[in-house]
C-alpha cells in the first residue's frame, strides 16, 4: 500500500533527488510543479524506496510515472496496485518516448496509450530566445523595438522581496484586463500566490520590466536539472504591447544565457492562442507526452 500525503516545502530536496534520476525535461520534473498546484489538482505524493511517485485529482485520478533510481517495474506494480485499491484504472500521465519503451518492456502489451498534443511541453534554445537572430524572430525585435520607442525609460530587474507585492498587482491587472471570467484564473493566481509567498525556500528565480516606475511584466520559476530551466508564470497585462516580447527576452539574456542552455516553457494546454505565441518562438524541443493506461 502507497501512504500518499499533501506535498509540503519539507519534501523539496529529497523530490529533486529523486527528479535528478529523470529521463527527460518534462516541466513535471520539477518540485515547484508539484507544489505550487497542488490544491487546484489535489495532488498527494509519496516516496517509495528512492521513487517518487504523484497523484493527481479527486475523481478523475492520474499518476505521475515513478521517478529516481530502483526497480522501476516493481514501482510501476505499486502505483497499479494503489489504482486497484481505489477501484479505478491506473492511469500514468506524462509518458515521454524513453518511459513509453520501459512501460513495454516491462509490461509487454499492458498499457495503452492516449496521445493530446495540448500536453506536450515547448522547450527552447536559450541563445535563440536571449539573441532573436535570423528572419524568423523578426517579428519579435520588431515588438521589442516598438516597446522600447515608446517606453524610453524601460528597465529590467529581478524578482526579490521587495518588488514581489509589485508583480502581484500586475498578475491581478491581467485577470482584470481578461475578456472572459474564467474560473481557472483564480486557480492559477493562488499558484502564482504560493510561489511569491514562499520564493526563496523554493529556489525561484524570477524578473520583471519597469516602466515609468511600474512593474508591467514579470515572469518566474525553477532549475529543472543543469541545463535547463523551466518558466512557470509569465505575465504581462493585455494593453502593455510587446511587454511579452521584453520580458521574455531580457529574463533569457540576463538570468539564462550563463547557466542553461534550455528553457521549458511548459505546454498550451492546447488554447489557441497560448499555442500560437509559445510556436512563435521555435521550439528546439516539442516534447511528446502521452498518457499511459494499464489495461491489465
Amino acid at each position: 500500500m502507497l501512504n500518499f500525503k499533501t506535498p509540503e516545502l519539507s519534501d523539496r530536496s529529497r523530490v529533486i533527488e529523486c527528479f535528478a534520476q529523470a529521463h527527460s525535461m518534462n516541466c513535471e520534473y520539477s518540485f515547484g510543479s508539484v507544489y505550487l498546484w497542488r490544491t487546484a489538482y489535489a495532488t498527494k505524493i509519496v516516496f517509495y524506496k528512492d521513487f517518487f511517485i504523484c497523484r493527481w485529482g479527486k475523481t478523475d485520478i492520474s499518476y505521475s510515472l515513478p521517478i529516481g533510481k530502483g526497480d522501476f517495474k516493481d514501482a510501476v506494480e505499486m502505483i497499479i496496485g494503489d489504482a486497484g485499491e481505489l477501484g479505478i484504472k491506473p492511469k500514468l500521465y506524462g509518458v515521454t518516448e524513453s518511459y513509453r519503451e520501459l512501460l513495454e518492456k516491462y509490461f509487454p502489451g499492458k498499457f495503452s496509450y492516449i496521445y493530446d498534443d495540448g500536453c506536450n511541453d515547448y522547450i527552447y534554445n536559450v541563445i535563440d530566445l536571449a539573441e532573436l537572430k535570423g528572419k524568423k524572430y523578426h517579428g519579435k525585435r520588431n515588438h521589442i523595438a516598438n516597446f522600447e520607442r515608446n517606453n524610453t525609460d524601460w528597465s529590467y530587474e529581478e524578482l526579490s522581496e521587495s518588488n514581489i507585492p509589485e508583480c502581484i498587482d500586475c498578475h491581478s491587472e491581467w485577470i482584470k484586463s481578461r475578456d472572459d471570467d474564467d474560473p481557472d484564473y483564480s486557480l492559477e493566481f493562488e499558484a502564482v500566490l504560493t510561489g511569491f509567498e514562499n520564493y526563496g525556500k523554493l529556489g525561484f528565480k524570477g524578473g520583471a520590466i519597469r516602466v515609468h516606475g511600474k512593474i508591467i511584466a514579470y515572469t518566474y520559476g525553477e532549475k529543472i536539472n543543469d541545463t535547463c530551466f523551466v518558466s512557470h508564470f509569465e505575465k504581462a497585462p493585455s494593453g502593455e504591447h510587446g511587454a511579452y516580447a521584453i520580458i521574455n527576452r531580457e529574463f533569457a539574456k540576463r538570468l539564462l544565457l550563463d547557466g542553461y542552455e534550455y528553457v521549458n516553457r511548459e505546454e498550451d494546454l492546447g488554447l489557441e492562442g497560448l499555442r500560437k505565441a509559445k510556436q512563435s518562438y521555435h521550439p528546439a524541443i516539442w516534447l511528446k507526452k502521452e498518457t499511459a493506461v494499464y489495461e491489465g
